[in-house]
């Protein structure tokens, strides 16, 4: 049973029952704890284990205070959150205290007195490893007093003291997070006042609040995340600063497509089920076929490497994330609309999901003039064709190129039925039996025929074997179920979700 008074503690200590360690020991102790059990250090984040991880392992086994740098979506602010599960599950803290204080060596006014009152019958609190972490957003304006504190005159009203008195002080974030973390993202958005603020808490361990000639010795492992400066024309972290700072961590995009695509499942909803659904909002059961989730992932590295997109603002994981999201939904709609049993998107569903790739991606002058819709479709085109080619290695397309080059066209809308689909495309030389063998695909069901033929027709459109017009005139839907009124479209030059026909020839 955890102590519950001062002297209960006191005995639990000489016992060897509680520990008492700086922050940065606790970390360290439990780190290696971690490495000696072979167990994750880090759950949840993929892709690091050979380069980020190993760092930050050597960051804290040396109780540097560190700072990640890296482009947006690379999962800064989870890796510093993932600190917490190093810190110990509860330690001990006088109740009501601001700061957090030791019971046995309190470091506040009003603590030191309450234990020179109260002595060993003084009750003491827990405070949970959660409750230890403190996350601050740096924005231009936040002012010293949010980061260390101030004089409080309001408190110095109601007690009767003068501004001077030590017990006026209105405590910041930084002493908040006394005996525990302390983040501080994008800390070159703080200002250069605000960041000669933090000079002593990372070189002496103190800090000093406005108009006290009190140092409080606090207890806090600082860690920073930040975009390189070269990357940002917001602000930048000074000099000095930086020299304080122990480790300075590089984070990158995954760097292989399995890496991407266990990111993108582990983070996309795509279980649309809950408990409390009615009957007639039940969702459709979803079924992604593997060749989707690379395209989709594809289409992030496609864009990280075209000279229209700004490398130096990055591409975020992101992307795909909300990208697999819409593709998903657009199969959702097609399904509910047709009345499908289940859901299986297709590569026209990744065109339909335009809207969730065209604000990710920062353009160049060259791909300003061309459009983030236009830059966006060219991207996804270039992922189908990348994909497409893994699946058809060494497998003949000509009988099928020859049915479009001796006159045959297909017209077809991302809402099309998976059997209409089939149908249409029944007389293609060769499509189907293609469609089967390329995606290995062993579900003969209508939807997965229909979406691996879907990605036949967009393969050889990305390779340039075959042409397609797209017609974004009209806004159809061809389903059995419903027809709508074609009317014209708002911007002719931006494909929708759901508007127009795409016809191979």
């Amino acid at each position: 049973m955890r102590p519950k008074t001062l002297g209960e503690l006191r005995r639990a200590v000489d016992a060897g029952q509680v520990a008492r360690r700086s922050v940065r020991t606790e970390v360290r102790d439990n780190l290696i704890a971690a490495l000696r059990s072979g167990g994750e250090i880090f759950p949840g984040i993929i892709g690091y284990d050979d380069t980020v991880v190993p760092q930050m392992v050597n960051a804290i086994l040396s109780r540097h205070n560190f700072i990640l740098l890296g482009l947006r979506g690379q999962a800064k602010t989870r890796l510093l959150r993932a600190l917490t599960s190093l810190l110990d599950p509860e330690i001990p803290v006088v109740p009501g205290c601001e700061i957090n204080d030791d019971p046995l060596e309190p470091i506040c006014a009003s603590c030191r007195k309450r234990v020179l009152q109260e002595g060993d019958a003084l009750a003491i609190a827990w405070r949970s490893r959660e409750a230890r972490y403190v996350e601050k957003l740096a924005t231009p304006d936040v002012t010293i007093a949010d980061i260390l504190g101030d004089i409080d005159p309001i408190k110095a009203a109601r007690g009767g003291l003068e501004l001077s008195d030590e017990l006026t002080m209105h405590y910041g974030l930084l002493p908040r997070a006394n005996r525990g973390i302390f983040a501080i993202n994008e800390l070159p958005d703080l200002a250069g006042k605000i960041q000669v603020g933090l000079f002593n808490i990372l070189q002496e361990g103190d800090v000093q609040i406005k108009g006290y000639p009190v140092r409080l010795p606090l207890d806090v492992m600082m860690v920073f995340s930040a975009n390189p400066e070269d990357y940002t024309a917001r602000g930048k972290i000074i000099t000095p600063l930086k020299d304080r700072i122990g480790s300075e961590i590089r984070t990158h995009y995954p760097q292989s497509r399995s890496h991407a695509m266990a990111i993108t499942s582990q983070e996309a909803w795509l279980s649309r089920e809950h408990a409390d659904a009615p009957a007639s909002a039940r969702a459709v059961p979803i079924d992604v076929p593997a060749y989707i989730r690379e395209i989709v992932e594809e289409v992030a590295f496609q864009a990280r490497a075209d000279s229209k997109v700004d490398r130096r603002s990055g591409v975020s994981q992101r992307l795909p994330i909300t990208a697999l999201e819409n593709v998903v939904s657009n199969a959702e709609r097609r399904a509910l609309v047709n009345g499908e049993a289940t859901v299986v998107p297709r590569v026209t569903d990744v065109y339909a999901a335009l809207p969730s790739l065209t604000g990710k991606i920062e353009l160049e002058y060259e791909g300003e003039l061309r459009g983030a819709a236009a830059v966006a479709s060219d991207l996804v085109r270039a992922a189908v064709g990348n994909v497409f080619m893994g699946y058809v290695d060494g497998v003949d397309l000509r009988k099928i190129v020859e049915w479009f080059d001796l006159g045959g066209t297909l017209q077809v809308t991302d809402t099309t039925p998976a059997d209409q689909l089939l149908s249409q495309t029944k007389g293609v030389q060769g499509l189907h039996e293609l469609a089967t063998q390329a995606t290995a695909n062993t579900e003969r069901s209508a939807p997965y025929l229909a979406s691996a033929i879907d990605l036949v027709l967009e393969g050889l459109y990305a390779l340039k074997k075959i042409s397609r017009t797209d017609d974004y005139r009209y806004q159809a839907s061809e389903s059995p179920r419903r027809t709508v009124r074609a009317e014209p479209a708002l911007d002719p030059t931006l494909p929708t979700a759901g508007a127009g026909r795409k016809r191979y020839n």
